[in-house]
């Protein structure tokens, strides 16, 4: 009995492979713009209930908005490193042989 090996595949992104591409980029671009304005907003939220708990000596409440704080940093962060992560991990992925 002989062996049958696979034929190799290659198997590369297509942008014109689909009907509106440019208009799911167009709706990713804007689901990032509304998570950093979100982003933004939990950061202003947090960081006056962080203010309010430290001066009513609430330290709950102040460690809730410190949490919030580092919170929607992280998500900032995580949202604008998006298409870099991606990438990244694209090209790790191509690496596997």
């Amino acid at each position: 009995m002989t062996g049958v090996l696979p034929a190799e595949i290659d198997v590369t992104p297509n942008d014109a492979g689909l009907p509106g591409i440019s208009a799911l980029r167009t709706i990713v671009g804007a689901v990032m713009t509304i998570g950093l304005i979100l982003s933004v907003l939990a950061l202003i939220v947090s960081a006056v209930v962080w203010g309010f708990g430290s001066n009513s000596s609430n330290p709950h409440l102040a460690s809730r908005g410190k949490v919030g704080v580092l919170i929607s940093c992280g998500a900032a962060i995580i949202t604008g490193a998006s298409v870099t992560l991606i990438n990244f991990f694209w090209n790790v992925g191509q690496t596997v042989s």
